[in-house]
């Protein structure tokens, strides 16, 4: 399973990097977690806000730190 950050790297992108490990750790999944911090790579995939959340290549969230009980319950999602 691969898991994307798409953001420059601010507190917020951190953050939100931080809860998608927990929750991949608190899953048990084999992840790949890969920060994007290019804007012409993130604008190319309909990104406006950072911070934002791919899993498998899908934008899952835009513009907001997803708590871990969220990232769990998408990555739960993605699993099936």
């Amino acid at each position: 399973m691969k898991i994307e950050i798409l953001g420059t790297g601010c507190p917020k992108c951190i953050a939100l990097a931080a809860n998608a490990k927990a929750a991949a750790d608190k899953l048990g999944v084999a992840c790949e977690i890969e920060k994007v911090t290019q804007i012409n790579e993130i604008m190319k995939r309909g990104v406006m806000m950072t911070p934002a959340l791919a899993i498998n290549g899908e934008v899952k969230s835009v513009g907001k730190v997803l708590s871990e009980a969220e990232i769990t319950t998408l990555l739960t999602s993605a699993m099936s």
